[in-house]
């Protein structure tokens, strides 16, 4: 894989990448099935070099995952346009994103799937809630070990 072309905006902070990842209201993932490309947002959890999200019982995620497990994801937030004064061509974004690389495995012990359902519960609440067998009957739950990740930011967030 290619280095970062703009260093000047490369973050090499892992508790920053951290952060950014905890802000972040959405994973989109990057699959791919015989050479074809799909996109998906989810619902995730993040665990230092793990994240987790669950999907329905069936469904296109599934069919791509067990065709090709390798993964691309990706996190942002603090994301907002910054006009130009003169021309259309001088806007730019405001941003931090985070991109990473893995590999995404099933939970299948009632424990594993449990403790990957608190994970998600825990990214978007700080109540605590039950997960019981029946949420655990009705979805299925994954596991990503990442194995490469990097951040990224504008200037103006390196400012800050």
């Amino acid at each position: 894989m290619s280095e970062m072309i703009r260093k000047d905006k490369e973050i090499t902070d892992v508790k920053l990448i951290s952060e950014i990842i905890k802000n972040s209201h959405v994973c989109r993932l990057g699959l791919s099935k015989d050479n074809n490309p799909y996109i998906v947002p989810v619902s995730f959890g993040f665990n230092k070099d793990e994240i987790y999200f669950h999907t329905a019982k069936k469904g296109k995620k599934i069919d791509y995952i067990n065709s090709n497990n390798k993964v691309c994801f990706e996190f942002e937030c603090g994301v907002k346009a910054m006009p130009g004064t003169n021309s259309g061509c001088e806007w730019t974004f405001s941003f931090q994103s985070v991109i990473g690389y893995g590999k995404i495995y099933e939970l299948k012990e009632k424990k594993q799937k449990a403790e990957g359902l608190m994970r998600i519960i825990e990214q978007y609440s700080d109540k605590k809630w039950e997960v019981n067998d029946k949420n655990l009957n009705l979805v299925r739950v994954w596991k990503i070990v990442i194995e490469k990740i990097s951040g990224k930011q504008s200037k103006d967030k390196c400012e800050t």
